[in-house]
Order: C-alpha cells, then structure tokens, then sequence
C-alpha cells in the first residue's frame, strides 16, 4: 500500500539563500538529509537564479521553483507570498527570519539569533544613516510577524530560544511554540590542495562583523607577541568591507589576512594551528568552533551567549571583554601539550552531539505536528 494522500503534505521550502555559509548552508543541509529520509511528503524549493542548478533534486518528491527575488529586498515582500500561493501549499518552512509580511498562510520559521536586534549598530552597515534607519525598522517589522505570526519557531540553541521569548516579551503560553532543534557539524573532508603554513600560530576563521570582536583579539594577541614573537595570527575571510576596515589599522607581519580561502585549502589551516580563537560577543549557534574541533584542533572561545552551551566541556573558555583574561589562556594553551590534547579528545566527542541528518529528521517530526 502506498501512503495515505490524506497524510501527504505539500510544503515549500525558501531556499533563496541555498549555498555556502551561514544560512545557506543551513537551507543545503537541511534539504540533503530531507531527500534522503522523507519519501512520503512533497517538496518544493524555491532558489534563486544563482543558484537554480547548484541544488540537483535526488528524491522524486523534491521539486525546484525559481523565485528570483533577493533576500530582504521590496521583491521578496511583494512577490514571494504570490509565487509560495500558487503551489497551494500546507506549510513554508523559512530557514531565516524574512518571511513576507504578506503571507498569512501556515509557516514554519528557523531562527538563528538576534544579531539584528542585539547590536543595532550603523558600525555593522555599510549604509548611510537614513537607509540604515528605514532598513532597521522594516528588519523590526519582519522578525516581529514571523515571531507572532509562525505557527512554529525553530530555535538553534536554548539560548537563542530565551532570547526570542526575552526580547519579545513572550508569554509562556507564547513560548511554547518554540523548539530547539540543534544545528549538525559537518565532518571534513580530506584536502586536495597540501599547503605548507607558518610553524606557529592561532587561526581564526569568519566575517570582521563587529560583534565578532576580532578588534579586542587582535589586541590580546599584540600584547602576547611581546613574550612570543615567533607566533601568528592568521584571520581567514573574505576581504569586505569589514575586514578592509580592520586592515587599514594593522601593521604587524606577524597578523596575516588570508581574505578568502577555498574550502580545498582551508583543512590545511585547521590541520596546522596551534589552536582555534573565537573571541565572539554574540551566536546563535557557534558553528565556526565547532568545525575546529570536527578537524581535531583545541578551542579557545568566549564564554558569551550560545557558545558555553554548545561547546560544552569542549573549549578553554574567556571573558570577551577581559584582554588579560585571554592573554593568560592563550599563554596556558601553547605552555600545557597535556591542555591541548584533553580539549583534541573532547572536541570529538562535543561533535557526535551535532548532526545535520539528526536535525532533519527532528524538522520532519515538526512539520508532521
């Protein structure tokens, strides 16, 4: 028998933002591990034309829908409830905070943190005072409707439920339509591309946002050179607007920026760091350390927001806003093989908690509900 076409279930997916990093990443993994574990419910995902052929359906039951409106654009506003209306769908799952104002149909939104709304700050735009001002208050108008109006919200971590339910003065009863479903770690891959680094530094990897704090570890790390000066700092992202911004203040040789490295590439650094700094002020989540561990390399983080919580035992953990505070670890991590080795062996063990295939099957389950 096949399955009751009473249970069968139409759902869309916004996958605008399908691709690398971040958000998109989270959209690529979240519909991989559908296809693979749901053959009952029909899918269809909407991309845009940049990345229409990078997703290749794999189930007969997924298919892909050009919607080629940017993501927190006018468009997105006033066309995407359109398209979603024509598929006659039972549920939208939005793996970010953008859903239309417009649409009132039943969705399902993921979010990752409050950034946003948290660190509000023009320092963190690239748009004059005006456009920043009118882009923020329609961000609050946004995030406000998939809030109240989501018949479901996905939250990354504990933390970043208590915030919603904080920030948007939720009442219990409110708060109950929140779930913690648990991002996946994705274990690496072999690299094809051998490189041959510095003997001796600590490796950062992300954006130059300014709640990611790279200005107080660039700081720290100064201040660590003046015991160490065989030791590196090498920061891994692409060269934009912020990172540009950071750059023009630094001088020292011994503070490398990569700009972007291909994923084929990036194991190498991973694989030959001292060890991983993540000095963020605020995540939802806190993939980056948990990636550092996947490649077997000891985690120094900031014990702010999600990332105690996440990492667990796993990191050497210090207070973001305490230079000597990290000084002194990073002093500890690079005298104690023995630290070294404990964090190695308990980072293994923090990732087999996250799994993507793990996180899809609880997303299903949620759908079902």
């Amino acid at each position: 028998m096949g399955p009751d076409p009473m249970q069968i279930m139409r759902i869309g997916i916004d996958a605008r933002p399908y691709g690398p990093g971040g958000v998109g990443r989270y959209s690529q993994k979240l519909i991989t591990h559908l296809e693979k574990i749901d053959r009952v419910n029909d899918y269809f995902v909407f991309l845009r034309k940049e990345n229409f052929d990078l997703y290749q359906p794999k189930n007969p039951r997924f298919h892909k829908v050009l919607a080629d409106y940017s993501v927190y654009s006018l468009k997105e506003q006033i066309f995407l409830p359109f398209k979603l209306c024509q598929y006659h769908l039972d549920l939208v799952h939005f793996p970010h905070f953008n859903a239309p104002l417009f649409y009132w149909a039943p969705f399902v939104v993921t979010i990752h943190d409050l950034i946003m709304s948290r660190f509000p700050s023009r320092g963190a735009s690239t748009l004059n005072r005006v456009l920043f001002f009118l882009k923020y208050r329609l961000y609050n108008q946004i995030i406000k409707h998939a809030v109240k109006k989501s018949i479901k919200i996905i939250a990354v971590s504990k933390f970043t439920a208590q915030d919603i339910k904080d920030y948007f003065k939720l009442s219990e009863q409110e708060a109950k339509k929140i779930k913690v479903i648990y991002e996946g770690v994705t274990i690496p891959q072999a690299t094809e591309t051998k490189i041959d680094l510095l003997e001796r530094f600590f490796l950062y990897i992300g954006n130059a946002y300014p709640h990611k704090n790279l200005k107080f570890l660039i700081k720290a790390f100064q201040e660590f050179l003046k015991k160490h000066p065989d030791f590196y700092l090498i920061l891994v992202g692409n060269k934009d607007y912020f990172y540009q911004r950071l750059i023009k203040k630094i001088s020292n040789k011994n503070i490398i920026f990569t700009g972007f490295v291909p994923d084929n590439q990036l194991s190498n650094y991973y694989q030959q760091a001292t060890a991983y700094i993540f000095p963020s002020l605020y995540e939802g989540f806190g993939l980056p350390p948990l990636e550092a561990m996947a490649y077997n390399l000891p985690v120094l983080s900031s014990k702010a927001a999600s990332l105690p919580e996440v990492l667990g035992q796993a990191a050497l953990y210090f207070d973001p806003g305490d230079e000597r505070d990290l000084l002194n670890k990073m002093e500890l991590i690079v005298d104690d093989q023995n630290l070294r080795d404990k964090l190695k062996s308990a980072g293994q063990e923090q990732i087999k908690k996250y799994s993507w295939q793990k996180m899809a099957q609880k997303i299903i389950e949620f759908y079902r509900k």
